[in-house]
């Protein structure tokens, strides 16, 4: 909840404010009298789910019906869901469609709200009478029920059904896991086969299976046992479904034909005899895709303010791509006249992913770039404790502003232009707010205070206006960063060096015994997806603001050529995150008539 532990009673007011701003919905009118009489009784804001839970669904056919689609045109999932048919993309109006990325400068404890920005500013376009659709990811059931919580925006600004969408949703990441667990299940059944055994050498395989939860004690296992008939001993594990490769790969694939290429091309391991093996020499990916035909189908749903959104799938930022799948992008592109996106973490790990490796591959090109801020975060960046943020600290606030400026150039050396978005908190004080205009100024940026979280679409009509102004008025074409083409080493510098600000990259002894493999294996033309911590600019999590002069250590490089990149470790990468000591499944509870309660 994004204004918990600050008893205001500003936001109070916002709230009760905020039920009579929803337009083209219905709020139950016991239900807001209820809210009312419990907030002027000041007793504690609502949280997401409540807010939620005030809203009364249209049913998906409506939704779909802005889009210009007939209730057979769509492949309903109850009354709130549907999926749509790959057959609806557009590619012609796809290239004249006007792309936004929202995107953040480097995430703190504190929270930056790309996703509740996203949803805001969708729903001002609207407001303003642009057709526009929000497309966002698939939350994962890890951060559901460990520490982060939900992934479907906050207060105003939510996706909704967000109980179904934080939850199983329509299947999508249950289909992955299933893909992913056979593959794996294939090969070690070719290990042990005496008719059909490929001569793979297992210890070369590093392919884990795969689970939807996070479970610390399934990182490392042995796995066989059992004697005669149980399989070949050998060390392996378990990594998150959002880590794995199949999920990068159903967010780059074109459609069943482009996956099941990609899905061959999954890099299994090597032979005794150093012949590399793919998951088409296990002749897996037809199975394969016939268990992701539905899942490769994007999501409709809505936001509280009755417009689309299209949910769909949702790679880590920090081994993948971190967005959502191209399909789902054009999809947006082709059914309205503005698509709002996101990418995940800050702009040198999810942007710089969506625009080097999402956008040459689809040929897809932003046409404006929204940088998420807040000033808490900023603060912390500029070195104040977590527990003074709500305080205001014009100082603090000063010394993190290197941080924003990075993240601001990050944007112009692609060729597009910034905006940047100020998510607003109660604690924000005018003059800090000041700060950051007068940054936008120096910088000759344009800057709009977001409101979405406590106001909805209304919140955020500055920012939409800003941003179309950008759209309208810019002549700037996108430029990626790098050329597939460059050598591995002269991609992974130019990001390095471009994007985060090293001075110099080295590589491990790993890394450049990885090289020589990548280079027999003919790699070398995959564009690199940076593994890197996201918490700073560097491969460092403790340098915060703008760290410079340093040397960004790459650990090995492992190769994802179903995905079609390659991967630079730096740093140690945690694939399958753990549970914290008090996760978030204790708050979660449901009761005789099928309401939820807990999730946030």
């Amino acid at each position: 909840m994004k204004y918990s532990g600050i008893t205001d009673s500003r936001h109070n007011l916002n709230v009760v404010f905020s039920l009579t701003l929803i337009q083209k919905q219905e709020v139950n009118p016991q239900r807001r009298l209820w809210e009312t009489n419990r907030i002027m009784k000041n007793t504690k804001p609502l949280n997401d789910l409540e807010i939620a839970q005030q809203v009364e669904l249209k049913h998906i056919t409506l939704i779909a019906a802005k889009l210009g689609l007939d209730a057979d045109d769509i492949e309903m999932y109850g009354k709130y869901k549907a999926k749509i048919p790959l057959n609806k993309i557009d590619r012609e109006k796809v290239k004249t469609g006007n792309l936004i990325l929202v995107s953040a400068i480097s995430p703190t404890p504190a929270g930056e709200g790309k996703t509740t920005v996203s949803i805001g500013l969708s729903e001002a376009l609207n407001r303003i009478g642009k057709k526009t659709t929000v497309v966002l990811r698939e939350p994962s059931l890890g951060p559901v029920f460990g520490i982060k919580g939900g992934a479907t925006g906050g207060g105003f600004s939510q996706v909704l059904p967000m109980e179904d969408i934080n939850l199983h949703f329509t299947g999508d990441f249950s289909a992955i896991e299933k893909a992913h667990n056979l593959l794996a299940a294939l090969i070690d059944n070719n290990l042990q086969s005496k008719t059909n055994n490929l001569g793979l050498d297992a210890r070369t395989i590093s392919l884990k299976r795969v689970m939807d939860v996070n479970d610390r004690s399934l990182r490392n296992i042995v796995i066989g046992l059992g004697g005669t008939g149980s399989g070949i001993p050998r060390e392996s594990g378990f990594d998150i479904t959002a880590a794995s490769e199949i999920m990068a790969i159903m967010c780059l694939a074109e459609d069943l034909e482009d996956l099941k290429r990609r899905l061959g091309n999954i890099f299994v391991g090597y032979t005794y005899d150093k012949r590399p093996i793919y998951a088409r020499d296990l002749q897996a990916e037809g199975s394969m895709a016939a268990l992701l035909k539905d899942a490769l189908k994007p999501n409709l749903v809505q936001t509280i303010e009755g417009n689309p959104a299209i949910i769909h799938l949702g790679p880590f930022a920090n081994i993948a791509q971190g967005t959502n799948s191209v399909i789902a992008t054009r999809m947006g592109l082709s059914l309205s006249d503005y698509t709002v996106t996101e990418a995940g973490f800050g702009s040198d790990l999810g942007a710089e992913k969506f625009l080097d490796i999402k956008c040459q591959s689809a040929g897809l090109a932003p046409k404006a770039i929204v940088l998420t801020t807040t000033i808490r975060a900023l603060k912390y960046h500029g070195g104040a404790p977590l527990s003074s943020l709500t305080t205001p600290d014009v100082e603090a606030l000063k010394k993190g502003l290197p941080n924003l400026e990075k993240h601001l150039e990050n944007a112009r050396l692609y060729n597009i232009t910034p905006v940047i978005a100020i998510n607003k908190f109660i604690s924000d004080s005018e003059e800090e707010i000041e700060v950051i205009r007068e940054l936008a100024e120096r910088m000759q940026v344009k800057v709009a205070v977001a409101d979405g979280w406590a106001r909805g679409g209304e919140g955020a009509i500055e920012l939409a206006e800003k941003v179309v102004e950008v759209v309208e008025q810019s002549e700037d074409e996108f430029t990626p960063l790098y050329d597939w083409d460059m050598d591995v080493i002269t991609k992974i510098e130019t990001i390095a060096t471009g994007i985060y600000g090293a001075e110099k990259v080295e590589f491990g002894p790993k890394a450049k015994k990885d090289l020589k493999t990548i280079a027999n294996l003919k790699l070398d033309n995959l564009p690199v997806c940076i593994a890197k911590t996201q918490k700073s600019l560097s491969d460092d999590p403790t340098l915060l603001g703008r760290p410079k002069g340093f040397t960004l250590t790459v650990r090995e490089i492992e190769i994802a050529a179903g995905a079609g990149f390659l991967i630079p470790i730096t740093g140690d990468m945690m694939r399958m995150p753990g549970l914290p000591g008090h996760p978030a499944s204790e708050r979660i509870d449901i009761d005789q008539e099928g309401n939820i309660s807990g999730l946030i």
